[in-house]
Parts: structure tokens; sequence; C-alpha cells
């Protein structure tokens, strides 16, 4: 079975970041995959379920109430590795367009400190597995490890 093009990444070289991880053409129009890795793959532990979830549930918020990128939102929501989040938007992207969108729901994320959206057993399918305090961990991390000090090498994959 061929290999798929988020494979070939060569993930012991992978540093958090915001990556393009692939474009696709859906009926003319180009939709882009953002790879929003928060940890370091095979060096950092993986985060847990509960602060990913958290993660998620406030970042699918954040994103598709942005009035600038709301209309663009096809997807917000984690890998399976636990490493990070895939981001997927309308348009023909670079990582460096998302900067600010992600920066800012990094801080929302850091900030936040009221009931999670949907952490409720009529809205989500694993209401009680949330960790708001380890959520707001790693947006702070990412933030201040990343966001803060965005340069090349945390938006180009490493050649592999």
């Amino acid at each position: 079975m061929k290999l798929i093009e988020s494979f070939k990444v060569d993930h012991t070289r992978l540093l958090p970041g915001i990556y393009v991880s692939r474009k696709d053409d859906v009926n003319g129009n180009v939709v882009t995959t953002f790879d929003i890795r928060v940890t370091r793959p095979n060096y950092e532990p993986a985060m847990n379920t509960a602060e990913v979830h958290a993660i998620e549930h406030l970042g699918a918020t954040f994103v598709r109430n942005d009035p600038e990128w709301q209309s663009k939102v096809i997807y917000f929501g984690p890998m399976g590795c636990r490493t990070g989040f895939y981001l997927i938007l309308t348009g023909d992207l670079k990582a460096t367009d998302i900067y600010d969108l992600v920066k800012n729901m990094f801080t929302f994320i850091r900030n936040y400190d009221s009931d999670i959206p949907g952490a409720t057993p009529d809205c989500c399918g694993n209401y009680l597995d949330f960790n708001l305090p380890m959520a707001s961990f790693y947006a702070e991390k990412f933030t201040n490890e990343v966001l803060n000090n965005f340069t090349p090498e945390h938006y180009t994959y490493p050649e592999g």
C-alpha cells in the first residue's frame, strides 16, 4: 500500500509549529489542511486526551466564531497521535496567513476560565473527559515557545 504524504514527513525532526500539511482541489476550490503541531513528536510526551479534548472544543468554537475566518472553516480537531491539531480551511493559504488566527485562538484557550462549550451529555459523547488547566498550560507553552518566536523552522516541514 502506498504511504500517504503526511507519513513521509520526518517526525524525528519535526518541531512544534504551523505547517501546510496538504492542499486539495475540491470542485475547483483549494482546501488547505494545516498541521498545528503543539508538542514535538517522539521527543516530548503526547498530550493526554482530556487536554486535547478541551483544546478541541475551545479551538473549534473560537475559529467557527471568528468574524474573518468562520466562513472558511471546514474542520478543527485533534491528530490521532495527540501531538497537535488539524485546521482545514477553504482557500490557497500559507502557514503565515493564519498566524494571527492561531495566536488569537491559543491566547483565548490560555485565558479561558469558564464552562467549556459543548461539555454536556447532550452535546458531547465524552463530556466528562476535559482538563482545562492542562489545555491552558499547553496553550501558554505553544504561545511562548513557538508563536512568540515564529521562524521559518516553525512553518516549513523538515526535509527528510
